[in-house]
């Protein structure tokens, strides 16, 4: 665990890090043709560098996802690969990983309804 997290958050930085893991083989897969459980350089160095951000993450316990944090810790070229990939390859997570995409879905949703109830204050 880094820093002290707790069990939930160490937990839920290691779903991240799976996570955003999976969408960059599958873009590679099918933009870079490597078989699966490969990566090519250009994706392992983007896996390598999305994992040490969300390892160093302060905001693991209040945030949902990268794209709702207040902080963007990605430099800017690193921040425009991780959207191609993520474009890509979200809508085509339900078919890889059905669970782990209705679980995005239900906290995306969760995380809209806490952050408009928090505007309304």
């Amino acid at each position: 665990m880094t820093r002290n997290d707790s069990a939930r958050v160490a937990a839920k930085r290691e779903r991240e890090k799976r996570m955003v893991s999976e969408m960059i083989a599958l873009w590679c897969r099918a933009k870079h043709g490597t078989r699966d459980g490969e990566l090519c350089p250009e994706c392992a160095e983007l896996a390598a560098y999305a994992r040490l951000r969300s390892e160093m993450c302060p905001f693991m316990e209040e945030k949902t996802f990268c794209s709702n944090c207040r902080v963007h810790c990605y430099a800017p070229a690193m921040r425009e690969r991780i959207r191609a990939v993520m474009r890509f390859a979200g809508p085509r997570m339900i078919f890889h990983h059905p669970v782990a995409a209705l679980r995005h879905v239900y906290e995306t949703r969760t995380e809209r309804h806490r952050l408009s109830g928090k505007e309304a204050r």
